[in-house]
Protein backbone atom coordinates (compact mmCIF):
# COMPACT_ATOMS: atom_id res chain seq x y z
CA UNK A 1 0.00 0.00 0.00
CA UNK A 2 2.92 2.34 0.61
CA UNK A 3 3.82 2.03 -3.07
CA UNK A 4 0.30 2.75 -4.35
CA UNK A 5 -0.07 6.51 -4.52
CA UNK A 6 -3.33 8.46 -4.28
CA UNK A 7 -4.44 10.75 -7.07
CA UNK A 8 -2.58 13.98 -6.33
CA UNK A 9 -5.27 15.84 -8.23
CA UNK A 10 -7.76 14.79 -5.55
CA UNK A 11 -5.90 16.96 -3.05
CA UNK A 12 -6.12 19.80 -5.50
CA UNK A 13 -9.81 19.11 -6.07
CA UNK A 14 -10.42 19.12 -2.31
CA UNK A 15 -8.77 22.54 -2.12
CA UNK A 16 -10.91 23.74 -5.01
CA UNK A 17 -14.08 22.54 -3.26
CA UNK A 18 -12.98 24.27 -0.05
CA UNK A 19 -12.51 27.53 -1.96
CA UNK A 20 -15.93 27.13 -3.57
CA UNK A 21 -17.44 26.64 -0.10
CA UNK A 22 -16.18 30.13 0.79
CA UNK A 23 -17.85 31.63 -2.27
CA UNK A 24 -14.93 31.50 -4.74
CA UNK A 25 -15.73 30.68 -8.36
CA UNK A 26 -13.44 27.93 -9.69
CA UNK A 27 -13.00 26.92 -13.33
CA UNK A 28 -12.48 23.17 -13.35
CA UNK A 29 -10.04 21.82 -15.94
CA UNK A 30 -8.74 18.99 -13.76
CA UNK A 31 -11.53 16.42 -13.86
CA UNK A 32 -11.42 13.65 -16.48
CA UNK A 33 -15.18 13.23 -16.63
CA UNK A 34 -17.57 14.44 -19.35
CA UNK A 35 -19.78 17.27 -18.12
CA UNK A 36 -22.62 16.10 -20.35
CA UNK A 37 -25.48 14.18 -18.77
CA UNK A 38 -26.11 10.59 -19.85
CA UNK A 39 -28.37 10.70 -22.95
CA UNK A 40 -32.09 10.49 -22.22
CA UNK A 41 -32.72 7.15 -24.01
CA UNK A 42 -30.16 5.48 -21.76
CA UNK A 43 -31.66 6.98 -18.62
CA UNK A 44 -35.13 5.96 -19.74
CA UNK A 45 -33.99 2.38 -20.30
CA UNK A 46 -32.72 2.31 -16.72
CA UNK A 47 -36.06 3.52 -15.40
CA UNK A 48 -37.89 0.87 -17.36
CA UNK A 49 -35.57 -1.83 -16.03
CA UNK A 50 -36.16 -0.66 -12.46
CA UNK A 51 -39.92 -0.60 -12.95
CA UNK A 52 -39.75 -4.13 -14.38
CA UNK A 53 -37.89 -5.33 -11.28
CA UNK A 54 -34.67 -6.19 -13.10
CA UNK A 55 -32.57 -5.83 -9.98
CA UNK A 56 -31.02 -9.28 -9.62
CA UNK A 57 -27.54 -10.49 -10.49
CA UNK A 58 -26.68 -11.09 -14.11
CA UNK A 59 -24.22 -13.78 -15.25
CA UNK A 60 -20.65 -12.88 -14.40
CA UNK A 61 -19.89 -12.35 -18.09
CA UNK A 62 -22.77 -9.89 -18.41
CA UNK A 63 -26.24 -9.80 -19.92
CA UNK A 64 -26.22 -11.94 -23.08
CA UNK A 65 -28.19 -9.24 -24.89
CA UNK A 66 -25.58 -6.60 -24.00
CA UNK A 67 -22.71 -8.83 -25.10
CA UNK A 68 -24.54 -9.30 -28.41
CA UNK A 69 -25.04 -5.53 -28.70
CA UNK A 70 -21.33 -4.87 -28.12
CA UNK A 71 -20.48 -7.51 -30.73
CA UNK A 72 -22.82 -5.77 -33.20
CA UNK A 73 -21.15 -2.45 -32.33
CA UNK A 74 -17.75 -3.78 -33.43
CA UNK A 75 -19.27 -5.01 -36.68
CA UNK A 76 -21.03 -1.76 -37.56
CA UNK A 77 -18.37 0.62 -36.19
CA UNK A 78 -15.20 -1.14 -37.33
CA UNK A 79 -16.27 -3.93 -39.66
CA UNK A 80 -14.78 -6.48 -37.23
CA UNK A 81 -16.52 -9.73 -36.30
CA UNK A 82 -16.12 -10.39 -32.57
CA UNK A 83 -17.95 -13.35 -31.07
CA UNK A 84 -20.12 -12.30 -28.10
CA UNK A 85 -18.55 -15.17 -26.18
CA UNK A 86 -15.24 -13.23 -26.10
CA UNK A 87 -16.85 -10.17 -24.48
CA UNK A 88 -16.94 -9.83 -20.69
CA UNK A 89 -19.01 -6.96 -19.24
CA UNK A 90 -17.27 -5.45 -16.20
CA UNK A 91 -17.68 -2.82 -13.46
CA UNK A 92 -16.04 -0.02 -15.44
CA UNK A 93 -12.89 -0.24 -17.53
CA UNK A 94 -11.01 -0.73 -14.26
CA UNK A 95 -12.76 -4.06 -13.80
CA UNK A 96 -11.77 -5.03 -17.33
CA UNK A 97 -8.13 -4.09 -16.76
CA UNK A 98 -8.03 -6.07 -13.52
CA UNK A 99 -9.34 -9.15 -15.32
CA UNK A 100 -6.83 -8.82 -18.17
CA UNK A 101 -3.89 -8.37 -15.81
CA UNK A 102 -5.19 -11.04 -13.45
CA UNK A 103 -5.23 -13.78 -16.10
CA UNK A 104 -1.88 -12.72 -17.62
CA UNK A 105 0.50 -11.54 -14.92
CA UNK A 106 2.36 -13.55 -12.29
CA UNK A 107 4.18 -12.08 -9.28
CA UNK A 108 7.56 -10.69 -10.26
CA UNK A 109 6.74 -10.35 -13.95
CA UNK A 110 6.84 -7.02 -15.79
CA UNK A 111 4.27 -5.00 -17.70
CA UNK A 112 5.54 -2.27 -20.01
CA UNK A 113 3.57 0.99 -20.25
CA UNK A 114 4.10 4.62 -21.14
CA UNK A 115 5.39 7.25 -18.77
CA UNK A 116 3.38 9.53 -18.73
CA UNK A 117 0.28 7.38 -18.46
CA UNK A 118 -2.88 6.79 -16.45
CA UNK A 119 -1.71 6.21 -12.85
CA UNK A 120 -4.07 3.36 -11.94
CA UNK A 121 -2.43 1.17 -14.57
CA UNK A 122 0.84 0.86 -12.71
CA UNK A 123 -0.94 0.50 -9.38
CA UNK A 124 -3.05 -2.41 -10.64
CA UNK A 125 0.15 -4.16 -11.70
CA UNK A 126 1.67 -3.54 -8.27
CA UNK A 127 -1.46 -4.89 -6.58
CA UNK A 128 -0.86 -8.19 -8.38
CA UNK A 129 2.73 -8.29 -7.05
CA UNK A 130 4.14 -7.64 -10.51
CA UNK A 131 6.31 -4.76 -11.71
CA UNK A 132 5.06 -1.86 -13.83
CA UNK A 133 7.85 -0.60 -16.07
CA UNK A 134 7.23 2.96 -17.16
CA UNK A 135 8.93 3.66 -20.49
CA UNK A 136 9.68 7.38 -20.96
CA UNK A 137 7.91 8.72 -24.05
CA UNK A 138 7.73 12.18 -25.58
CA UNK A 139 6.47 14.07 -28.61
CA UNK A 140 8.94 12.30 -30.91
CA UNK A 141 6.72 9.16 -30.66
CA UNK A 142 3.44 11.02 -30.02
CA UNK A 143 3.84 9.97 -26.36
CA UNK A 144 3.24 6.35 -27.39
CA UNK A 145 5.32 3.19 -27.26
CA UNK A 146 6.93 1.92 -30.46
CA UNK A 147 8.47 -1.28 -31.76
CA UNK A 148 11.96 0.09 -31.03
CA UNK A 149 11.03 0.96 -27.45
CA UNK A 150 9.57 -2.50 -26.84
CA UNK A 151 12.69 -4.16 -28.18
CA UNK A 152 14.83 -1.90 -26.00
CA UNK A 153 12.93 -2.50 -22.76
CA UNK A 154 11.74 -6.10 -23.13
CA UNK A 155 13.35 -8.49 -20.65
CA UNK A 156 13.00 -12.13 -19.74
CA UNK A 157 10.46 -11.06 -17.10
CA UNK A 158 8.24 -9.03 -19.46
CA UNK A 159 4.85 -10.64 -19.98
CA UNK A 160 2.59 -7.87 -21.32
CA UNK A 161 2.43 -4.38 -22.80
CA UNK A 162 -0.30 -1.93 -21.86
CA UNK A 163 -1.24 0.69 -24.46
CA UNK A 164 -3.88 3.43 -24.45
CA UNK A 165 -5.28 4.88 -27.65
CA UNK A 166 -6.32 7.67 -27.28
CA UNK A 167 -4.30 8.08 -24.14
CA UNK A 168 -4.70 9.84 -20.84
CA UNK A 169 -3.10 12.39 -20.34
CA UNK A 170 -1.92 13.16 -23.88
CA UNK A 171 -4.91 12.36 -26.10
CA UNK A 172 -2.68 10.78 -28.76
CA UNK A 173 -3.44 7.58 -30.64
CA UNK A 174 -1.44 4.52 -31.67
CA UNK A 175 -1.33 4.10 -35.44
CA UNK A 176 -2.39 0.77 -36.90
CA UNK A 177 1.08 0.25 -38.38
CA UNK A 178 2.59 0.81 -34.93
CA UNK A 179 0.11 -1.61 -33.36
CA UNK A 180 0.98 -4.30 -35.89
CA UNK A 181 4.70 -3.80 -35.25
CA UNK A 182 4.35 -3.91 -31.48
CA UNK A 183 2.12 -6.97 -31.64
CA UNK A 184 4.78 -8.79 -33.65
CA UNK A 185 7.40 -7.95 -31.01
CA UNK A 186 5.18 -9.13 -28.15
CA UNK A 187 4.20 -12.31 -29.98
CA UNK A 188 7.83 -13.12 -30.76
CA UNK A 189 8.59 -12.97 -27.03
CA UNK A 190 5.48 -14.88 -25.97
CA UNK A 191 3.87 -11.73 -24.55
CA UNK A 192 0.52 -10.03 -25.01
CA UNK A 193 -0.77 -6.56 -25.80
CA UNK A 194 -3.51 -5.01 -23.68
CA UNK A 195 -5.05 -2.03 -25.47
CA UNK A 196 -7.17 0.54 -23.66
CA UNK A 197 -9.70 2.03 -26.10
CA UNK A 198 -12.01 3.78 -23.65
CA UNK A 199 -11.78 7.12 -25.49
CA UNK A 200 -12.25 5.59 -28.92
CA UNK A 201 -15.56 7.32 -29.62
CA UNK A 202 -13.91 10.68 -29.00
CA UNK A 203 -11.71 10.96 -32.08
CA UNK A 204 -11.60 14.36 -33.76
CA UNK A 205 -9.12 13.95 -36.62
CA UNK A 206 -9.94 11.17 -39.06
CA UNK A 207 -10.93 7.70 -37.95
CA UNK A 208 -9.20 5.08 -35.85
CA UNK A 209 -9.56 1.32 -36.20
CA UNK A 210 -9.82 -0.95 -33.20
CA UNK A 211 -6.75 -2.93 -32.23
CA UNK A 212 -8.95 -6.01 -32.55
CA UNK A 213 -8.38 -5.73 -36.29
CA UNK A 214 -4.72 -6.63 -35.74
CA UNK A 215 -5.15 -10.01 -34.08
CA UNK A 216 -7.53 -12.19 -32.08
CA UNK A 217 -4.76 -12.58 -29.50
CA UNK A 218 -5.01 -9.05 -28.11
CA UNK A 219 -6.87 -7.97 -25.00
CA UNK A 220 -8.97 -4.83 -25.61
CA UNK A 221 -10.60 -2.73 -22.92
CA UNK A 222 -13.46 -0.32 -23.47
CA UNK A 223 -15.98 1.53 -21.36
CA UNK A 224 -19.36 3.23 -21.36
CA UNK A 225 -17.91 6.04 -19.23
CA UNK A 226 -16.30 8.48 -21.64
CA UNK A 227 -17.87 8.53 -25.11
CA UNK A 228 -21.21 7.24 -23.84
CA UNK A 229 -21.17 9.67 -20.87
CA UNK A 230 -21.98 7.00 -18.28
CA UNK A 231 -19.18 7.51 -15.73
CA UNK A 232 -21.28 6.95 -12.62
CA UNK A 233 -22.96 3.85 -14.03
CA UNK A 234 -19.65 1.94 -13.64
CA UNK A 235 -19.77 -0.19 -16.76
CA UNK A 236 -17.08 -1.37 -19.15
CA UNK A 237 -16.06 -4.43 -21.09
CA UNK A 238 -13.13 -6.64 -21.98
CA UNK A 239 -12.59 -8.49 -25.25
CA UNK A 240 -10.32 -11.44 -24.49
CA UNK A 241 -8.66 -14.08 -26.68
CA UNK A 242 -10.70 -17.27 -26.78
CA UNK A 243 -8.15 -19.21 -24.71
CA UNK A 244 -8.53 -16.75 -21.81
CA UNK A 245 -12.31 -16.37 -21.69
CA UNK A 246 -12.92 -19.17 -19.20
CA UNK A 247 -10.20 -17.85 -16.90
CA UNK A 248 -11.58 -14.31 -17.11
CA UNK A 249 -15.07 -15.62 -16.32
CA UNK A 250 -13.75 -17.51 -13.30
CA UNK A 251 -11.87 -14.47 -12.05
CA UNK A 252 -14.88 -12.19 -12.53
CA UNK A 253 -17.04 -14.56 -10.48
CA UNK A 254 -14.59 -14.29 -7.61
CA UNK A 255 -13.71 -10.59 -7.74
CA UNK A 256 -16.99 -8.78 -8.42
CA UNK A 257 -19.53 -11.46 -9.41
CA UNK A 258 -21.15 -9.24 -12.05
CA UNK A 259 -21.39 -5.68 -13.31
CA UNK A 260 -24.29 -3.51 -12.06
CA UNK A 261 -27.54 -4.92 -13.42
CA UNK A 262 -29.45 -1.66 -13.97
CA UNK A 263 -26.42 -0.18 -15.73
CA UNK A 264 -26.32 -3.12 -18.11
CA UNK A 265 -29.97 -2.74 -19.03
CA UNK A 266 -29.45 0.99 -19.51
CA UNK A 267 -26.44 0.39 -21.76
CA UNK A 268 -28.59 -1.61 -24.17
CA UNK A 269 -29.96 1.77 -25.28
CA UNK A 270 -26.50 3.32 -25.70
CA UNK A 271 -26.14 1.90 -29.21
CA UNK A 272 -29.58 3.05 -30.38
CA UNK A 273 -29.63 5.64 -33.20
CA UNK A 274 -31.22 8.30 -31.00
CA UNK A 275 -28.45 7.88 -28.38
CA UNK A 276 -25.70 7.93 -31.00
CA UNK A 277 -27.13 11.14 -32.45
CA UNK A 278 -26.89 12.84 -29.05
CA UNK A 279 -23.40 11.48 -28.49
CA UNK A 280 -22.31 12.74 -31.90
CA UNK A 281 -23.34 16.26 -30.87
CA UNK A 282 -21.40 15.88 -27.65
CA UNK A 283 -18.33 14.86 -29.65
CA UNK A 284 -18.69 17.93 -31.87
CA UNK A 285 -18.74 20.10 -28.74
CA UNK A 286 -15.59 18.41 -27.45
CA UNK A 287 -13.86 19.04 -30.77
CA UNK A 288 -14.78 22.73 -30.60
CA UNK A 289 -13.44 22.93 -27.04
CA UNK A 290 -10.20 21.19 -28.01
CA UNK A 291 -9.58 23.52 -30.90
CA UNK A 292 -10.17 26.61 -28.76
CA UNK A 293 -8.14 25.51 -25.76
CA UNK A 294 -5.24 24.14 -27.81
CA UNK A 295 -4.82 27.45 -29.64
CA UNK A 296 -5.35 29.55 -26.51
CA UNK A 297 -2.81 27.67 -24.39
CA UNK A 298 -0.21 27.81 -27.12
CA UNK A 299 -0.74 31.56 -27.40
CA UNK A 300 -0.22 31.89 -23.63
CA UNK A 301 3.17 30.18 -23.97
CA UNK A 302 2.45 26.56 -23.05
CA UNK A 303 4.24 24.10 -25.32
CA UNK A 304 1.91 21.46 -26.78
CA UNK A 305 3.98 19.93 -29.59
CA UNK A 306 1.51 17.21 -30.60
CA UNK A 307 -2.11 17.97 -31.42
CA UNK A 308 -4.16 15.32 -29.59
CA UNK A 309 -6.40 13.35 -31.92
CA UNK A 310 -8.85 12.26 -29.23
CA UNK A 311 -9.99 12.05 -25.58
CA UNK A 312 -10.48 15.41 -23.83
CA UNK A 313 -7.04 16.34 -22.53
CA UNK A 314 -4.14 18.59 -23.43
CA UNK A 315 -0.73 17.69 -21.99
CA UNK A 316 1.23 20.92 -21.84
CA UNK A 317 4.89 21.64 -21.17
CA UNK A 318 4.99 24.52 -18.68
CA UNK A 319 8.76 25.02 -18.35
CA UNK A 320 8.45 28.56 -19.69
CA UNK A 321 6.73 29.39 -16.39
CA UNK A 322 7.91 26.87 -13.79
CA UNK A 323 10.01 23.80 -13.05
CA UNK A 324 7.51 22.59 -10.42
CA UNK A 325 4.14 21.94 -12.03
CA UNK A 326 2.56 20.83 -8.76
CA UNK A 327 3.41 24.07 -6.96
CA UNK A 328 2.35 25.96 -10.08
CA UNK A 329 -1.04 24.21 -10.15
CA UNK A 330 -1.64 25.03 -6.48
CA UNK A 331 -0.70 28.67 -7.04
CA UNK A 332 -2.93 28.98 -10.11
CA UNK A 333 -5.81 27.54 -8.11
CA UNK A 334 -5.27 29.90 -5.16
CA UNK A 335 -4.67 33.08 -7.15
CA UNK A 336 -6.57 32.58 -10.41
CA UNK A 337 -9.33 30.19 -9.42
CA UNK A 338 -8.43 27.67 -12.16
CA UNK A 339 -7.98 23.97 -11.30
CA UNK A 340 -5.55 21.97 -13.48
CA UNK A 341 -3.77 18.65 -12.96
CA UNK A 342 -0.01 18.51 -12.25
CA UNK A 343 2.12 16.07 -14.22
CA UNK A 344 3.16 14.06 -11.15
CA UNK A 345 -0.13 12.14 -11.32
CA UNK A 346 0.93 10.51 -14.58
CA UNK A 347 4.42 9.24 -13.86
CA UNK A 348 7.98 10.37 -13.25
CA UNK A 349 9.29 11.31 -16.68
CA UNK A 350 9.45 15.13 -16.88
CA UNK A 351 6.35 15.28 -14.71
CA UNK A 352 7.48 18.47 -13.01
CA UNK A 353 7.47 20.15 -16.43
CA UNK A 354 3.93 19.27 -17.46
CA UNK A 355 0.29 19.99 -16.69
CA UNK A 356 -2.87 18.30 -17.94
CA UNK A 357 -5.78 20.49 -18.98
CA UNK A 358 -9.15 18.73 -19.32
CA UNK A 359 -11.74 20.37 -21.55
CA UNK A 360 -14.61 18.71 -19.72
CA UNK A 361 -16.44 21.94 -19.05
CA UNK A 362 -18.34 24.33 -21.30
CA UNK A 363 -16.66 26.51 -23.89
CA UNK A 364 -17.73 29.60 -21.96
CA UNK A 365 -16.05 28.32 -18.81
CA UNK A 366 -12.91 27.41 -20.76
CA UNK A 367 -12.81 30.96 -22.11
CA UNK A 368 -13.11 32.29 -18.57
CA UNK A 369 -10.35 29.97 -17.40
CA UNK A 370 -8.01 31.10 -20.18
CA UNK A 371 -8.68 34.75 -19.37
CA UNK A 372 -7.83 34.11 -15.72
CA UNK A 373 -4.66 32.25 -16.69
CA UNK A 374 -3.60 35.15 -18.91
CA UNK A 375 -4.09 37.60 -16.05
CA UNK A 376 -2.18 35.31 -13.68
CA UNK A 377 0.75 34.87 -16.05
CA UNK A 378 1.02 38.63 -16.64
CA UNK A 379 1.22 39.20 -12.89
CA UNK A 380 3.97 36.63 -12.20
Amino acid sequence: MAEIEPFHVMDLLARARALEATGRDIVHMEIGEPDFITPAPIREAAKQALDAGKTHYTPAMGLPALREAISDFYQTEYGISIAPERIIVTPGASGALLLALGVLVNPGEQVLMTDPGYPCNRHFVRLLEAEAVGVPVGPESDYQLTRALLEQHWTADTTAVLLASPSNPTGTVVSMDNLVSMHSVAAAHGGRLIVDEIYHGLIYDGTVDSALGVSDELFVINSFSKYFCMTGWRLGWLVAPVDYVREADKLAQNIFLAAPTISQHAALAAFAPESREILSRYRDDFRQRRDFLLSALRELGFDIPVTPAGAFYLYADCTRFTNDSYAFALDVLAKAGVAITPGRDFGAYQSECHLRFAYTTSLARLEEGVARLATYLRST
